[in-house]
């Protein structure tokens, strides 16, 4: 079993959008916007499944 899993929901504007929920119930990463339809929540969250495997990680400096 995964230690997490995405979700697709419709939030209360209407948009769709996809969060990433760790078993324990935090949710550890949203799309941060909302989509017209599922097909493109869908399609957002797939880009970042392909992308984020090399993704460099940079801390910025405030």
């Amino acid at each position: 079993m995964a230690d997490a899993t995405f979700e697709i929901y419709e939030d209360d504007a209407g948009q769709y959008r996809w969060r990433l929920v760790h078993s324990n119930g935090n949710i550890i990463a949203d799309s941060g916007e909302g989509y017209a339809s599922k097909q493109k929540a869908r399609q957002g969250l797939e880009s970042v499944k392909e992308n984020a495997p090399d993704a460099d990680v940079e801390t910025l400096d405030e």
